[in-house]
């Protein structure tokens, strides 16, 4: 049995048994340079041909990369640990919080794999019968999704050492033999993609102006904290599915499996593969590859047209001319009338006319085609508690 030791952006931090051989996750994972020791088999895992992708490296850096700007207010209530504070589950554990994985306990289907209900202790975290304790979300990996092992490592990786109140916790993991699993925070009222665009039921209510505010605000937040470490972190994928709220629709995002460290060494962007959302994902991505910080700031202006329309971003089910909610519904974004024209109609006298110009205008500058003319998540945050502010006067009774 082989003893695999990670390290993060501070040093090692994870020590595995890996019953598995690597050969028999290698149709998995790109894999770098390998190398043993006679004590123990020490692997480096390592991207391929993807520069600045966050891996597990054999360096041991006596300082972290990344370090909270203590002057920037809108990390205040956010902070990168030194070390994860991850529990390690065996796979048994996770069976017996979800009823081995019972199909009643499905939360949800993604690319990654399947998300199920489970329940823990809630102080210990250690897995209790089902309805015992705390709801947590397990999410499982599919064995035939190709990126799952990258997409699981950077999960680990970056939400096992962020904290921040607008970001998903990751409360702990399980990696044995070809199992790969992630324990989260429960998230009450699900994405926010559920509240915009599916069907209006009893358990899903339209979300009226105030709660999209809030829920878009403390979604600017989160993104701000990203950006404004020392070490820049790209989210690159940004969208409402991506969005959860808690009990009191307050927003986390979720999901960092295309999470990537910001350009370093004077360079303005990242050179990647292309990954993400089409729809949300920034031009200048799509077309070069060239990753920036304010590619986020696009995917959160794209965000915005949906939270001011109700509209999906790409719906091929709409008129010819109006797939792509970006290039039908921009032109109309300056001119108050025409704006009235693409508002959702479920938010009707909800707001002034002026907080929603501000909010069009906002989307606007934040879907600029140069990366450099879109504001900062900072600035976003400012001008969308500004507009947060503004509340419809009264009519005086006659």
């Amino acid at each position: 049995m082989e003893l695999i030791h990670f390290t993060s952006f501070s040093g090692r931090f994870l020590g595995l048994k890996y019953r598995a051989s690597i050969n028999r996750r290698s149709t998995k994972v790109d894999m770098g340079n390998c190398w043993g020791s006679k004590s123990a088999e020490l692997v480096h895992w390592t991207s391929n041909g993807d520069s600045n992708d966050v891996g597990f490296s054999s360096s041991s850096p006596s300082q972290s990369q990344f370090s909270v700007a203590a002057s920037d207010d809108t990390c205040l209530n956010g902070e990168i640990l030194a070390t994860p504070n991850l529990k390690v589950y065996t796979f048994a554990d996770l069976k017996t919080a979800t009823r081995n994985f019972k199909s009643d306990t499905v939360l949800g289907i993604g690319g990654f794999g399947t998300v199920f209900k489970g329940w823990v202790d809630e102080k210990t975290l250690a897995p209790s019968k089902f309805g015992a304790g705390m709801i947590v979300a397990i999410k499982k990996l599919s064995h035939e999704s190709v990126q799952g092992f990258r997409e699981w490592q950077s999960e680990v990786n970056f939400l096992g050492r962020l904290s921040h109140p607008n970001l998903v916790k990751l409360l702990g993991y399980c990696w044995e033999d070809q199992e790969l699993l992630l324990v989260y925070e429960f998230m009450q009222k699900g994405s926010l993609e559920n509240h915009l665009f599916r069907r209006v039921s009893s358990s899903v209510e339209p979300l009226s102006w105030d709660l999209r505010l809030k829920i878009v605000i403390g979604a600017a937040r989160g993104l701000s904290f990203l950006h404004t470490s020392e070490k820049q972190i790209i989210y690159r994928d940004f969208k409402a599915s991506n969005i959860l709220l808690d009990g009191n629709f307050n927003a986390k995002i979720s999901d960092f499996g295309l999470a990537k460290l910001g350009p370093s060494g004077g360079n303005s962007h990242v050179t990647t593969r292309i990954m993400g959302t089409y729809g949300y994902a920034a031009p200048e991505y799509i077309a070069t590859g060239h990753l920036y910080v304010k590619s986020d700031v696009y995917g959160f202006g794209v965000v915005l047209l949906e939270i001011l329309t109700g509209l999906r971003a790409l719906d091929t089910k709409r008129p010819s001319g109006q797939h792509n909610l970006v290039d039908w519904a921009k032109p109309l974004l300056s001119n108050k009338k025409k704006l009235q024209t693409i508002m959702d109609a479920r938010m009707e006298g909800q707001y002034s006319s002026k907080a929603a110009l501000q909010t069009a205008q906002l989307t606007l500058k934040c879907l600029e085609p140069e990366p450099r003319n879109r504001p900062s998540m900072k600035e976003v945050t400012e001008v969308l508690e500004r507009i947060e502010a503004m509340r419809i006067k009264p009519k005086a009774s006659k």
